[in-house]
């Protein structure tokens, strides 16, 4: 087991100038500088970027939806330096509702499972095929107001390392906390990262 590392990477826009922060988490087995590509591809040329690096490029050790307490204390680790990088925004002079998030796959969990359990008014977030994490969800960590954060969650089905199932199950419990969320399945697509998504995130979130 392993913590992490306080590495953070951080580009686009100058804080002084930037409009709103982007969060980025990358996948397992990918990097900051991967993720931080994507940014790119968003409407997040006016945005100051920042994407933390998970220690031996893994969030936590086994599938998200093992038990908690087996991918601990990665885990809490890694919700604990996406602490730090919120805080580190905020320092720079965003406001929460300033704020965007963006992952992928194991990023994509890690994303969710951090905005459900500090929800609050965000400027928004995308997972791009993810769910939140455990072998069954505690709904006691997911108890505040997303006060109408737009969510965009996107899967395809079948994936390999997300199913369906809990995708729904988490796009219900961020409804339920009043985000204003989309979900889009694609059928038949592979683990990664579509055009159309992008395009999706761009129309939705990052407007």
């Amino acid at each position: 087991m392993y913590t992490h590392s306080k590495q953070i990477s951080i580009g686009g826009a100058p804080a002084a100038n930037a409009k709103a922060a982007l969060i980025m988490l990358h996948g397992r087995g990918a990097s900051a500088i991967d993720i931080m590509r994507l940014a790119n591809e968003l409407n997040a040329k006016d945005m100051t970027v920042y994407a933390p690096q998970a220690t031996n490029n893994s969030w936590y050790p086994y599938s998200f939806l093992a038990p908690v307490e087996d991918n601990e204390p990665a885990l809490s680790s890694a919700l604990s330096l996406i602490d730090e990088v919120v805080a580190r925004a905020l320092a720079d002079g965003f406001t929460a509702d300033k704020i965007y998030f963006a992952g992928f796959s194991q990023g994509a969990c890690l994303t969710l499972e951090y905005i459900t359990r500090n929800a609050k008014q965000y400027g928004g977030a995308v997972a791009f095929t993810g769910g939140l994490i455990g072998e069954e969800l505690d709904l006691a960590n997911y108890k505040s107001d997303f006060a109408s954060t737009p969510v965009l969650i996107t899967t395809g089905d079948p994936d390999p390392h997300v199913p369906l199932n809990r995708v729904k199950e988490s796009v219900n419990v961020l409804k339920g906390m009043n985000a204003n969320v989309t979900l889009k399945v694609y059928k038949g697509r592979q683990h990664t990262i579509s055009y159309n998504e992008i395009a999706l995130a761009n129309q939705l979130v990052f407007l």
